[in-house]
């Protein structure tokens, strides 16, 4: 048998990439396309818990990008209490491989991937679901993904108003000064989940709760807004479907009946969401398949739960990357 060999990104070869916003943007929006464009292999993530599902577990998400020529494995762990210990809530690898032959091509340090490809999701839903003049933004959350969320957002809609609001105040005032710091504007830290969202252009809700509290209110959505919960626990009321024009989800097969956790666990559960009245997978919108907003007066939701496609897709990115800039190392397998 040939030597194997793969590359590895450690978190120092990753961070001096320095990917751009657009060129984050651009990968993640590569994957939503080939997925509508049904170029893709996706199964639903699994769970494994080691003890308390409140206190953190680990998600498995697997998938296939054949424009790429790549598959996927990513395992990350979801801790709420690692900032007690110095750690951020959320580690990951990915593991990517030649999807003919099963050769391992590369492994990648994946937290940051994690919260970047969170982020661009999220902003691509804006991109294809808000509104044109998006002006407001409400975050709930300081969670790590919760940075990309709003920069790149911002990167898009450039706004006027960006408020945050988190559990903890020490968290929350660090989050607002370092978005501040690095998008140059003002960011408003708010002492209440309404002062956060009502009259939002866009709200996101990204909260880490032990267990589903709707602290949400569908009271304080402003018509013609687009909301985008994505908590592992709900924060959401089971009557928010009732004033959205559209649903549109990442992938159904991880939104649907039979899996646990998600912001609108509940609502897939008592058929307030089903597959014959959600509107669109985000891909779809993506790949022209289906409309995304199609007027100023539409109140869209958009949940998604992570796509390992998106870290594939990020991932190829930084490995073409960092192979221009001679970062990373070559590993030998077999």
């Amino acid at each position: 048998m040939q030597p194997i060999h793969f590359t590895y990104l450690n978190g120092p070869d990753i961070e001096r990439l320095e990917l751009t916003n657009d060129e984050i943007l651009s990968a993640v929006e590569q994957g939503l396309k080939a997925q509508g464009n049904g170029e893709t292999v996706i199964e639903p993530r699994v769970h494994l818990i080691p003890e308390d599902s409140s206190l953190g577990h680990f998600n498995v998400l697997r998938g296939v990008v054949h424009p790429l020529g790549l598959a996927g494995v990513k395992v990350v762990g979801d801790f709420v209490n690692n900032y007690k210990v110095g750690l951020p809530s959320e580690l990951a690898l990915l593991n990517l491989f030649d999807p003919k032959t099963g050769v391992p091509k590369a492994i990648l340090d994946a937290t940051s991937i994690t919260d970047m490809r969170t982020g661009a999701i999220t902003a691509l839903g804006g991109k294809h679901l808000a509104r044109k003049n998006s002006k407001i933004l409400g975050h709930i959350g300081a969670r790590g993904t919760s940075y990309w969320n709003v920069r790149l957002l911002n990167h898009i809609y450039d706004f006027d108003e960006i408020r945050v609001h988190s559990k903890r105040p020490e968290s929350q005032a660090a989050f607002a000064k370092r978005l501040s710091d690095d998008l140059g504007k003002p960011v408003l830290a708010v002492d209440s989940w309404e002062a956060c969202v009502r009259d939002a252009d866009i709200v996101v809700e990204a909260s880490r709760l032990p267990e589903p509290q709707p602290l949400l209110k569908t009271e304080w959505i402003k018509p013609g807004a687009l909301v985008m919960p994505y908590g592992t626990m709900s924060a959401v009321e089971l009557s928010l479907t009732d004033i959205m024009s559209k649903v549109v989800v990442d992938d159904w097969g991880q939104c649907r009946k039979g899996l646990p956790f998600g912001a609108l666990r509940r609502h897939v559960d008592l058929d307030k969401i089903t597959e014959e009245n959600l509107h669109a997978e985000l891909g779809q919108i993506v790949a022209g398949k289906k409309a995304g907003r199609e007027n100023d007066q539409e109140t869209i939701l958009f949940w998604h739960r992570g796509l390992s496609l998106s870290d594939i897709s990020l991932g190829h990115a930084m490995l073409e990357k960092a192979a221009a800039m001679s970062l990373g190392q070559t590993l030998r397998f077999a």
